[in-house]
């Protein structure tokens, strides 16, 4: 406004033949100033794309009406009738046009204009969709707060409806299970690193979990993280984007060699005699010959062979010489 007083001041005073007096010159400008304010005031909230959209919408009308007026349709009519009617085609191809372009989404202007998409530069690309199995399991968590998976997590609404009917239900087990997902769900949401966001969506078509989980990926363009051998083979099928945690897991366990010695505790007898068994950290079985004996004990053993089973790996290991 102080801008504006002081442009129509000085015009008073530069040209007289404009603006006469610096009195009429201040006013003006004052006025100028308050047009401004008032138009920046209507155009509150109207974005660059809502511009864009609506400069598009007005041409796209503007020559379907050019294309009206030139066909004579109207050419019976006077001249004067003749310019009424064209301005009445102009605004009113004009008004549609922009409306059918502001309220059009991004995905409507493949249609018109072919092999152009307008993506937002503004948000991560990485989508990140998440199943109950995958929250309950945890390891999710570790991967996010370790910075090896970025982006956008994305919690279903229903999903966090399955998550609090296992919370409730009256099996001990699942209760507990249930319970630990909401605290890894907790625990996420507490992390600044990546955004959590709950996903409103639902698929009433579908009555299956699993179908909407596959459904809401692909309408998202994202990746969707389970533990579900199952889940993960529908969405494999149907061209879905997925990542099995446990597969993830096992892909990044360390190789064992023959010759490799490692240390255990022994915790229970073996199938045959003399054999003793314990576990590594990840689960896996070892085998230890002649060892009965040292059951309860935290020994040293030295790998003799490696068995691939369809339940995953054995390790059979005898005493460590110097541990024997």
């Amino acid at each position: 406004m102080s801008l504006c007083t002081l442009a129509g001041y000085a015009v008073s005073q530069r040209r007289a033949d404009i603006v006469e007096g610096g009195t009429y010159g201040i006013l003006i400008g004052f006025g100028l100033g308050g047009l401004l304010v008032g138009i920046d005031h209507i155009l509150k909230g109207f974005s660059l794309r809502a511009f864009s959209s609506a400069t598009f919408g007005l041409v796209l009308g503007t020559v379907v009406a050019w294309l009206v007026d030139r066909s004579d349709l109207f050419g019976y009519v006077g001249e004067e009738t003749r310019w009424a009617i064209r301005l009445g085609l102009f605004l009113g191809f004009g008004y549609l046009g922009m409306i059918l372009a502001m309220r059009s989404n991004k995905e409507d202007f493949s249609l018109i204009i072919p092999y152009v998409r307008f993506k937002s530069q503004s948000r991560p690309e990485n989508i990140i969709v998440i199943d109950t199995s995958a929250i309950i399991d945890g390891r999710i968590a570790e991967l996010i707060e370790s910075t090896f998976l970025e982006g956008t997590v994305v919690v279903p609404r229903f999903v966090l409806k399955e998550l609090q009917a296992i919370s409730d239900s009256a099996d001990p087990i699942k209760r507990a299970r249930g319970r630990r997902g909401l605290e890894m769900l907790n625990r996420l949401q507490k992390n600044p690193q990546n955004e959590i966001k709950i996903h409103e969506a639902d698929f009433p078509q579908d009555l299956e979990v699993d179908s909407k989980l596959i459904q809401l990926t692909r309408n998202l363009s994202g990746k969707l993280y389970t533990t579900d051998f199952n889940l993960g083979k529908v969405a494999e099928i149907q061209s879905v984007p997925y990542v099995n945690l446990t597969e993830l897991a096992q892909a990044l366990k360390p190789a064992i060699i023959p010759g490799e010695g490692l240390n255990l505790r022994l915790t229970r007898e073996g199938r045959e005699k003399g054999q003793a068994v314990g576990y590594l950290p990840d689960g896996t079985m070892v085998v230890v010959n002649d060892a009965q004996r040292r059951i309860g004990e935290q020994v040293r053993v030295q790998v003799q062979n490696v068995v691939q089973t369809g339940a995953g790996v054995i390790i059979f290991a005898d005493i460590h010489a110097q541990a024997a």
